[in-house]
């Protein structure tokens, strides 16, 4: 876990990093689970969309909550190496369901536990050096948001518990720290059985942010178990969402 947060990344430009190989690595030790991957061709599916939009966008400041075995935190970062610029932070408690229970995680594997075994995997992809891992729940993180000295998340990726509040929380907190024009990604957009057994609130909380169409801007692919794009129209977007009793 980390308590300080290291300075902005400026990172030796190193062209185009998605090789053949490099692509391979990614799906067989990042493992991406539901991002419309089809690995017989080395086609990252989603992953390609979150490389695209890092890219694109040129974020110096990434969020991600939450990965299974890092696809997302790799393709994101990846972006990065070869934008010459910018940092991912990654936010995971590394619960397990078979230490911590099925009411902490839902298919946890505790793959962020050590420290040095993290830096080694984001190793294989030449990323450890612009991913900072902090083994916190996402609501422990964001209370320590101002101490850690982290700037504002211009791209966040929000796959952590898919519990309707949990959701709700995590997207509330990132926007707080979101200027106008910063986007978010919201995975497990299309898992429906889940969400008709109330098992999960994804899409459910997607819907309240569509409502707000002077805030937000949405696009979901609803492919796989889908992936959400949402623009942040508005400076201080949170507060549309938010009661002004609650705020």
């Amino acid at each position: 876990m980390s308590l300080s947060a290291p300075a902005l990344v400026d990172l030796p430009h190193s062209g185009f990093s998605l090789t053949p190989q490099l692509i391979q690595s990614v799906l067989t030790h990042a493992k991406p689970l539901g991002h419309n991957e089809l690995p017989d061709n080395l086609n990252l599916g989603f992953g390609y969309l979150y490389y695209g939009l890092v890219r694109s966008l040129r974020p110096k400041h990434i969020v991600v909550i939450g990965s299974g075995y890092g696809f997302s935190v790799t393709c994101l970062a990846l972006g990065l190496k070869d934008n010459g610029i910018g940092r991912l932070t990654f936010v995971d408690p590394s619960y397990s369901v078979m230490t911590d229970g099925p009411f902490k995680t839902i298919g946890g594997k505790a793959n962020w536990s050590d420290a040095e075994a993290t830096r080694r995997h984001l190793a294989r992809f030449g990323v450890e050096g612009i991913v900072t891992h902090h083994r916190l729940r996402s609501d422990e993180f964001f209370h320590r948001y101002g101490d850690l000295g982290l700037p504002e998340i211009d791209l966040a990726f929000i796959d952590g518990s898919h519990a309707y509040a949990d959701v709700k929380h995590d997207f509330l907190a990132t926007i707080r720290h979101t200027p106008k024009n910063a986007y978010l990604l919201l995975h497990d957009t299309n898992i429906y059985i889940r969400e008709l057994v109330r098992h999960a609130g994804v899409k459910r909380w997607l819907s309240k942010v569509k409502a707000h169409k002077d805030a937000f801007e949405v696009v979901d692919f609803p492919f796989a178990s889908g992936v959400a794009l949402v623009r942040v129209l508005v400076p201080n977007a949170w507060t549309s969402l938010v009661p002004p009793s609650q705020s």
